[in-house]
């Protein structure tokens, strides 16, 4: 079920977004080599409390897995999502990928960075710059009366013209009222397809791209993804408001 959120709902998931936007930013700039992810995680969840709010990944299960230990996801080089935050130190070169979800007053907000840690090869900051800007464009087909795949199409032509390969097994989704809802958002597909957007959906588009090949599997930890060939992969995310005019971000400062 897909649910079009009205305005005071939309103003409970902005506020939620608000603070996931700010959580990022500071996770941001205390990215470093020698930090450990354990220590992102924390940074994280006392800003979050902070501002009245839960984390909403922590205590998070799906089906077959138990429940996730950390505020964040915190996925480095080739962990593609659902990193487990921990005594891993960040080292010079890598990239991280960093989302955070937020539940405010019962509703949800949900973004991603990936950054640098220190000073990084030309090909993980072409990564990151494509699968930042593929993430943009898709936005910019969230436009009532457009299709769903119109987003996932879009990212795909990018991400893929430029030489990298999209995760298939992974999607965006809708965001709001619960943390995943309706629809599930593909980042490939043909443009034209898909359920007609509607003002007033909130979805979080978040493409996963792989400076490899496109294949990915499961960690023993039964939660972390990680690529098989164990390229690098990096992450972006926003929750957005579908509306009759240019999409807003709900997740940006």
């Amino acid at each position: 079920m897909i649910y079009i959120k009205t305005k005071k709902e939309v103003d409970y998931i902005r506020e939620s977004c608000r603070i996931v936007a700010e959580t990022l930013q500071l996770l941001k700039a205390n990215v470093r080599p020698g930090i450990t992810t354990l220590e992102l995680d924390k940074i994280a969840e006392d800003y979050i409390l902070s501002n009245k709010a839960v984390a909403a990944f922590k205590g998070y299960s799906q089906v077959g897995s138990f429940k996730f230990p950390g505020s964040i996801c915190a996925s480095i080089d080739d962990a593609v999502v659902h990193g487990i935050p921990g005594n891993r130190v960040l080292n010079n070169g890598e990239i991280i990928s960093l989302d955070v979800g937020v539940n405010k007053d019962g509703y949800y907000g949900d973004a991603a960075i990936s950054v640098p840690v220190g000073n990084i090869t030309p090909e993980k900051q072409s990564l990151l710059d494509v699968t930042e800007k593929s993430l943009y464009l898709g936005i910019e087909k969230a436009k009532e009366g457009n299709r769903l795949h119109d987003i996932s199409g879009t990212i795909q032509d990018y991400v893929e013209a430029n030489g990298f390969s999209i995760v298939r097994e992974l999607c965006g989704h809708g965001v709001g009222k619960y943390l995943h809802e309706d629809p599930s958002i593909p980042n490939f597909g043909k443009k034209g397809t898909g359920v007609r957007l509607k003002k007033g959906m909130t979805l979080a588009i978040e493409p996963m791209v792989n400076l490899g090949g496109k294949a990915v599997h499961t960690s023993e930890d039964g939660w972390t993804v990680l690529t098989a060939d164990g390229s690098p992969s990096a992450h972006f995310e926003h929750t957005i408001l579908v509306s009759n005019g240019k999409p807003e971000i709900l997740t940006v400062i």
